[in-house]
């Protein structure tokens, strides 16, 4: 898949872990993790913008275009 989620490493960065993504977004761990480990086929722009929120990031910041 050429967009790559690069949730890990802002989590990491942030010291935080998924389940303290989770509730403070509002989502559910199930979700989340699906979204982390890439299977989701596609996000909400709510969901990408509270997950900016919390993380104080820009959406680029979390999603990345490979090209491969």
């Amino acid at each position: 898949m050429p967009v790559r989620i690069s949730l890990d490493e802002l989590l990491k960065e942030r010291g935080m872990s998924l389940t303290e993504l989770s509730e403070k977004v509002g989502l559910t761990l199930a979700n989340l993790s699906i979204l982390k480990t890439g299977k989701a086929k596609a996000i909400r722009f709510s969901t990408l913008e509270a997950l900016c929120r919390v993380l104080d990031c820009q959406p680029g910041d979390i999603l990345r275009y490979s090209g491969e």
